[in-house]
């Protein structure tokens, strides 16, 4: 006997119900997280990467990282950084086992004004994943929304049918840019933009469809739809479920396992709030982005210039941090103990 829809959204939780109108991604390094929630896809940075190679459970991966480091020889700087890329390839490997989707692996954040250097790095991930039985098929490439990862990210797409996920995006323009570009997916930060303007203005609390974060990704999803882009929107970063529900109707959102759960817990109706229909009726404009107003446009956002220096700076202390360990591992006197 089949249950009706009314009964079905009566017994089903808050996340059973986003899940029937946006495809739900976990946010975390942390398997067991990905095998109680069931997400499609995944994604990782270095410092959900930097927190889980810290638990006993995944040591083994990290012993692994620094075995392969250690046999491909070279400098000692040559060496981490090959064990720190075979790091996010193994995490990577492993959460692929548990998901249908993709998983997402980000490229150095310290490359993020190195168009050639971002494409190489990614190249050489998508090559790592290979020799563990992984297609590139599986594999999202993150990196960071500047100008130079935007224009990496459309050579890797057109050139070597690598997809990317462009991390790091605050403004209007960095979405319009990367549409352009042609790549596959982009994930605007909710919370960091929330955190920006409580920071920085006299409100500091703000109604979920008020929140300035989910006003942008709103925006953004709305011009996508309106003008056929097939980039994908996955909001990210959020800071409570009033965030997320509010985006019922996104393409994508990656949650993390704190937010999964108490969605879990919720037993409220869920109503799409974002739908193509509505957004192909939306008044916006068709733009287009060369570098010069690329530069300028987002410029002119102070929220997003300072987001994105402030989140490329701290992914790459987290990679620094992560490095720090595995050298700890690999050229320890004691081997590590």
């Amino acid at each position: 006997m089949s249950v009706s829809p009314v009964k079905r959204q009566k017994m089903e939780s808050a996340l059973d119900q986003l899940k029937h109108h946006t495809t739900v991604v976990a946010d975390t390094g942390d398997f067991n997280a990905i095998d109680e929630y069931k997400p499609l896809d995944a994604t990782t940075n270095p410092s959900l990467i930097l927190a889980a190679a810290q638990m006993p459970a995944y040591q083994k991966l990290v012993d692994d990282a620094v075995a392969y480091g250690k046999k491909l020889g070279g400098s000692e700087e040559e060496q981490i950084k090959n064990a720190s890329d075979k790091l996010f390839v193994l995490f990577g490997a492993e959460i692929l086992k548990r998901i249908p989707g993709r998983v997402s692996t980000e490229v150095d954040a310290r490359l993020s004004f190195d168009k050639e250097g971002m494409v190489q790095r990614a190249r050489r991930l998508i090559d790592l994943y290979k020799e563990v039985g992984v297609g590139k098929d599986r594999i999202l490439i993150k990196l960071s929304s500047t100008w130079e990862g935007i224009q990496a990210g459309r050579v890797l797409e057109a050139e070597y049918g690598i997809h990317c996920n462009m991390t790091l995006l605050f403004s209007f323009a960095q979405a319009v840019a990367c549409a352009e570009a042609g790549v596959t997916l982009i994930s605007p930060f909710v919370g960091r933009i929330l955190d920006w303007y409580v920071a920085n203005g006299d409100k500091k609390t703000y109604e979920p469809s008020e929140d300035p974060g989910v006003k942008s990704v709103t925006k953004i999803y709305n011009y996508y739809k309106k003008f056929g882009y097939k980039t994908i929107v996955m909001g990210a970063s959020f800071r409570n479920t009033g965030q997320i529900k509010a985006l019922t109707g996104c393409d994508y959102l990656t949650i993390s396992p704190k937010l999964l759960a108490e969605l879990s817990k919720e037993h409220v109706k869920l109503t799409p709030t974002l739908s193509v229909k509505e957004a192909q009726a939306c008044d916006l404009e068709k733009i287009h982005l060369d570098e010069k107003a690329f530069r300028w446009h987002h410029n002119e956002d102070q929220m997003a210039v300072e987001k994105l220096s402030d989140g490329i700076r701290r992914f790459a202390a987290d990679a620094v941090k992560l490095e720090r360990m595995l050298k700890e591992r690999m050229f320890s006197t004691e081997n590590g103990k």
